[in-house]
């Protein structure tokens, strides 16, 4: 089976071949860390999570980066004299990490910030005003500026002519020889932070959005790498100006173009600017982080996806179906825990992974393997329900959704079970006793509170109703 992902330039779905299939390279646009992350941030860095676990699974290794943008206009506009620019950025830069943490995202092989790589950036606006296709204003105010014209193949990743576009809104238009041309260096303001400066042949300023990113791919991934990812909304103007900029320059730059869709509020883009966002941690502190997890992985990544109560309501009731049954296998395994590290996927998960990372697809196969481990439990058929726990391990381990060792575990879940596992005792010694009414109002009052009692040979077992 060959892995085919869709790419946003090429407007189709393509076999994917890597330049080195001993080593994936992928960067990923991440946070420009002006306030803290909403929910729509934090979907877009789990969408290339689970790709790279898929490419880790397919091909072994893979250098994954993700950038942080910490200086930009919005992070000076949101600073303050309390909190300095650069306090700020690092301030929200660690609400992010901790955002993607909380739902299991790993950590990016590199995670480099714009501020260390303000040289790459000026050697990149060098090079392209060598090569004719960037030009300082004029005016002396230090602004450095893309030349759209200057480049043929512009606007090939939206498939827009330069004469449709809008005008370029990233800087200030003085100096501009046509209102698309967008900012490489933006000269020193009056009005900003000294220390948000940095020194330039043409003079004191900062770096442009577009150009950090071409930068630091390629400082970190070299001047050709496989895939380029981020949310739908940055096709256009940032991921069109990074390829622009960076082919221009010379560079190979990506061979793949992955964009993950949008999550919306009654149909509309969830975004800081229009005020329709749910903060990342408010959304954490409401629910369980898995619960989190599989609600955002279980749309298709390209598609968007509007949250509601039922959402999160299917998601919890879906991880309980699954470590319910992995519970009962484990038991019938006679608490043996050998049988967790064995690696074997369904050929159907292995396709609809495949096939552009069909994570819901791939769900669909992990649960009706659920299913068959059940009717295989109810069976008496133990070898057959581990085999197929075996395999559930292994799919959710991939989808980083593998349950923790103990599937109870934490303070209040040992609580609860202290209470459960009380009750049960007593139920026990009313059916010695043969009160067989005190049993029943026992058995009733756990099943009011959504658990489920299991009795076998081995003793009763009880798991939370899903």
């Amino acid at each position: 089976m060959t892995l085919r992902l869709y790419d946003t330039r090429a407007q189709q779905l393509r076999d994917f071949v890597p330049l080195d299939p001993e080593n994936i390279t992928m960067y990923v646009c991440g946070a420009t860390v002006q306030s803290g992350p909403h929910i729509g941030h934090v979907r877009a860095a789990l969408s290339f999570d689970l790709l790279r676990r898929w490419l880790v699974h397919r091909f072994g290794r893979v250098t994954f980066v993700r950038n942080v943008t910490d200086i930009d206009d919005k992070i000076l506009v949101n600073a303050s004299d309390a909190e300095p620019w650069w306090a700020l950025a690092y301030r929200m830069e660690q609400e992010f990490t901790a955002a993607y943490a909380g739902i299991g995202i790993l950590p990016p092989t590199y995670e480099p910030r714009a501020t260390a790589s303000v040289p790459q950036m000026q050697e990149l606006i060098e090079t392209l005003i060598e090569r004719g296709h960037a030009y300082p204003a004029p005016d002396g105010s230090g602004d450095v500026y893309f030349d759209v014209r200057s480049w043929s193949e512009y606007g090939s990743l939206t498939n827009q002519s330069v004469d449709a576009m809008e005008a370029a809104a990233d800087a200030d238009p003085r100096g501009k020889r046509a209102p698309q041309d967008f900012a490489l260096w933006k000269g020193a303001k009056p009005d900003e932070p000294a220390d948000a400066t940095w020194q330039s042949p043409w003079g004191p300023g900062r770096p442009g959005w577009h150009i950090e990113c071409s930068a630091m791919a390629k400082r970190y991934l070299g001047s050709a790498f496989d895939i380029h990812g981020g949310g739908l909304d940055l096709r256009f103007p940032h991921h069109e100006n990074e390829l622009a900029q960076s082919t221009a320059a010379g560079d190979g730059f990506a061979q793949y173009w992955v964009h993950n869709g949008l999550i919306t509020v009654g149909g509309q883009k969830m975004s800081k600017s229009l005020g329709n966002f749910t903060l990342a941690a408010d959304v954490l502190a409401a629910h369980d982080p898995m619960v989190v997890r599989y609600a955002l992985a279980a749309a298709h990544y390209r598609s968007s996806l509007d949250l509601t109560d039922s959402t999160y309501a299917e998601a919890e009731a879906a991880l309980a179906r699954i470590s319910t049954f992995l519970q009962r296998a484990h038991r019938a395994a006679g608490g043996g825990i050998g049988w967790f590290a064995a690696q074997s996927m369904p050929p159907a998960f292995v396709s609809a992974m495949d096939d552009d990372l069909g994570v819901p697809q791939a769900l669909a196969v992990l649960h009706e393997t659920v299913r068959a481990g059940n009717s295989a439990l109810d069976a008496g058929d133990d070898a057959a329900a581990i085999e197929a726990a075996s395999s559930v391990l292994a799919m959710t381990h991939v989808l980083g959704l593998a349950p923790t060792a103990s599937e109870k575990g934490g303070a209040a879940a040992s609580a609860l079970d202290a209470l459960v596992q009380a009750m049960i005792t007593q139920r026990a010694q009313a059916r010695a006793d043969k009160d067989w009414a005190a049993a029943d109002r026992i058995r009733d009052a756990i099943g009011a509170a959504g658990i489920t009692l299991e009795d076998s040979p081995a003793g009763t077992h009880w798991s939370i109703d899903g």
